[in-house]
This record gives C-alpha cells, sequence and structure tokens, in this order.
C-alpha cells in the first residue's frame, strides 16, 4: 500500500489564487450557457501591438529558439536600462537588471533569495493576492498595514512606522495599486522614504507594473528616484503585461543591487531557467519602440472607469473612491452586510455578495477580503463599455432588490 499523498507545510500556508477562482467560476457558468459578464481578471482586453508581435515573428525567422542568459539577453537588460533612465531617472548596469517569465517570479525569486524563517514582509492592505502567499512560500511571514479609503487606500507613514520591527526585511510597495487603482504621488513616497531611512535593515519591492495606466494628469513616481537614499537597498519591479498587453507573454524584470540580481539569478538557475527567448525579443520592441498607442487606451480605460464610478454611484449600499490608475474599482459594499438579497441569500460577508451578484445577477467580481479588506469587493474595467454598461445596471439591481 503506497502513502498518502500529503503537500508540504509551506504549500499547506497558501491560498489558490481568488481572481484566478472567480474568473474559473465565470467560465464554469458561461459553459452552461448563462451570460455571465466576467469582471474579475485583471488583463487588458487589447491585443499586443502589432510592431511587437512583428518583432516576436522576426525573431522566430531568426532562429532566436534556444536557451538565453537564465536571467535575460543583453539586448533586453539594456532595453531596460534605457527604459529605467528615461521614465523613471534612474541608472542601472545590466548587471543590476533581472528578467524573469512574469512579475510574479520576480517577487518569488526575491523572496526566496533573501528571506530566512520569521523575517518579515510589510505588505500594505488591501493587498494584491499573491503578495502575501509567496512570502509563506519562502518562509517568511506576512505583516500587513492597512491603508483605508479615507485615506485613498494608500499607506500612511504612521502604519508603515507602526508594522516595522527588528524582523522586517521587506516592504512591499504596489502603484497604482491591484486592487483599488490608488497611485502614489511622489511627496506619498518621500513621506514613506523618511519612515525607512530611520530602518536601514528594511528593502523596499516596488512593483510598478501599471506604471504607464495612470489618468487625469497623474504623474508617476517611484521610490529609488524619489528618495536617492533607499536606491541601494530598493527593487523596482515592472513587466510588459499590462501596459503593452502582453500577459501571456510571461515577462517581468526589475533592477536593483548587483548582489540581489545574482541571488535571484542562481534561484532561477534550479527553478525556471530563463524566461521565453521571443517574449524577450518581444519585449525589447516594446520598450525601445513607439509608445504612441497608450494614450487612446488609457482614454478608454478613463472612460470605463468613469462608467463604472457612475453605476456605483447609484447603486444603494456601495460606495468607491475614484482610482488614479490601473484599470480596477474596489468598491466598499459595507452597506448591503446584514440584508437579504433579492432571491433570499443572507448577505453576512462580502463573500456571500460575490456570490449573490454570481448567481443572481451574472455579474464575477472578486471579494475584497482576498485583498486583505473587507466588506468590498473589486471590480476589474478591462473590459468592453458594452459589457461594463450592462454589469452595472445588473449590479445596480441587484442591489435594490435587497433588503
Amino acid at each position: 500500500m503506497s502513502a498518502p499523498f500529503e503537500v508540504s507545510r509551506a504549500l499547506s500556508r497558501v491560498q489558490p489564487s481568488a481572481t484566478i477562482a472567480a474568473t474559473q467560476k465565470a467560465r464554469e457558468l458561461k459553459a452552461k450557457g448563462i451570460d455571465v459578464i466576467s469582471l474579475g481578471a485583471g488583463e487588458p482586453d487589447f491585443d499586443t501591438p502589432d510592431h511587437i508581435k512583428d518583432a516576436a515573428v522576426e525573431a522566430i525567422r531568426r532562429g532566436e529558439t534556444k536557451y538565453t542568459a537564465v536571467d535575460g539577453i543583453p539586448e533586453l537588460k539594456e532595453a531596460i536600462c534605457a527604459k529605467f533612465r528615461r521614465d523613471n531617472q534612474l541608472e542601472y548596469k545590466p548587471s543590476q537588471v533581472n528578467v524573469s517569465p512574469g512579475g510574479k517570479p520576480v517577487i518569488y525569486n526575491a523572496f526566496a533569495a533573501t528571506l530566512n524563517p520569521g523575517d518579515e514582509v510589510v505588505i500594505p492592505a488591501p493587498y494584491w493576492v499573491s503578495y502575501p502567499d509567496m512570502a509563506l512560500l519562502c518562509g517568511g511571514k506576512p505583516v500587513f498595514a492597512g491603508a483605508t479609503a479615507k485615506d485613498g487606500y494608500k499607506l500612511r507613514p504612521e502604519a508603515l512606522e507602526a508594522a516595522i520591527t527588528p524582523r522586517t526585511k521587506w516592504l512591499v510597495l504596489n502603484s497604482p495599486s491591484n486592487p483599488t487603482g490608488a497611485a502614489y504621488s511622489a511627496d506619498d513616497l518621500k513621506a514613506l522614504a523618511e519612515v525607512l531611512e530611520r530602518h536601514p535593515h528594511v528593502w523596499i519591492l516596488t512593483d510598478d507594473m501599471y506604471e504607464h495606466l495612470v489618468y487625469d494628469g497623474f504623474e508617476f513616481a517611484t521610490i529609488a528616484s524619489v528618495a536617492p537614499s533607499l536606491y541601494e537597498r530598493t527593487l523596482t519591479m515592472n513587466g510588459v503585461s499590462k501596459s503593452y498587453a502582453m500577459t501571456g507573454w510571461r515577462i517581468g524584470y526589475a533592477a536593483g543591487p548587483e548582489a540581489l540580481i545574482k541571488a535571484m539569478a542562481k534561484v532561477m538557475t534550479q527553478t525556471t531557467s530563463n524566461p521565453c527567448s521571443i517574449s524577450q525579443w518581444a519585449s525589447v520592441a516594446a520598450l525601445n519602440g513607439q509608445h504612441d498607442f497608450l494614450k487612446p487606451r488609457n482614454d478608454a480605460f478613463v472612460r470605463r472607469r468613469d462608467l463604472v464610478l457612475r453605476h456605483i454611484a447609484a447603486s444603494e449600499g456601495l460606495d468607491a473612491p475614484k482610482p488614479e490608475g490601473a484599470f480596477y474599482v474596489f468598491p466598499s459594499c459595507a452597506g448591503l452586510i446584514g440584508k437579504t438579497s433579492g432571491k433570499g441569500k443572507a448577505l453576512k460577508t462580502d463573500g456571500d455578495v460575490c456570490d449573490a451578484l454570481l448567481e443572481e445577477a451574472h455579474v464575477a467580481v472578486v471579494p475584497g477580503t482576498a485583498f486583505g479588506s473587507g466588506p468590498a469587493f473589486r471590480i476589474s474595467y478591462a473590459t468592453s463599455d458594452e459589457a461594463l454598461e450592462k454589469a452595472g445596471t445588473r449590479i445596480a439591481e441587484f442591489c435594490a432588490a435587497a433588503r
């Protein structure tokens, strides 16, 4: 008789991604013929620009189909250095750059390379669902620092100060934020930097994946640029997934201290090895090429954001601040808790609200508790105006029916 299967203790501490679960549930209902509008996935509905696709085809025809350097081809590292210089006024050498098969591996590799059991990772809440679980997988301990709607879902210096202990290894910052769309101004980051300057043992991982998706004249800033004193302990992470609509190409990148970058590459030698060679050449074209496609796409995102906010404002029991970037709205549903849905479901939690929205209104969203802050839910408006209009009407009708 064989031994029963058991997962590792590290894996048992981890939960499956709530965003992927919500999207899968919506797919299953659609397969049954139900008209479900899925607002769960964090993926642009736009296509990858043609000049990037053309570069990938050219790379295939040139035979760029072999293994590459484990953490990125020289041409892509040079393009990343040029991007940081051009967009962020940050100087890095190629030896300070890591390229990984997606943004998640960048973060995971940094944690795997640095965390010892019990080391703490400060994560502002609401947070992207994967940050705490990646810390747990690597033996770390997530420590949550709350950011409220009143503060625009941005971490305040006093909350950061209270979260730091002698065991703190990392602070994770995400701007613009998934799930709230909140973005930190240069002044916001300078205030946090003053706290971090008093705690030289704390490293900073700044997730800038949505950098180019900012609206209403907001000026993007990243902490290593506004606080040069933190440059030597900051890992500045980014990627091509969101801005360039390249989610499936799986390329994330980061720049930071050379010793950290070497350690991350060492992790990759025994896990993923190199990112896809074709995707790397496509990313060279993305970073070095023209960016005139961004404005019309951002204009569409602004229109969609405002459409969603109008429907939220018209929905009894919901309230949401105006996001500065990304493509998410994070409405509080506190006004629905304690009520009963139109079809009789008790709404005790935001999970109940999301389940009822899916079952009764056929709209898929993700509970706020999955992001560490509830009662709320995340709406992704990276879909068509028509779908958002229909979903907004359904949500408002669902809220009106609750008693």
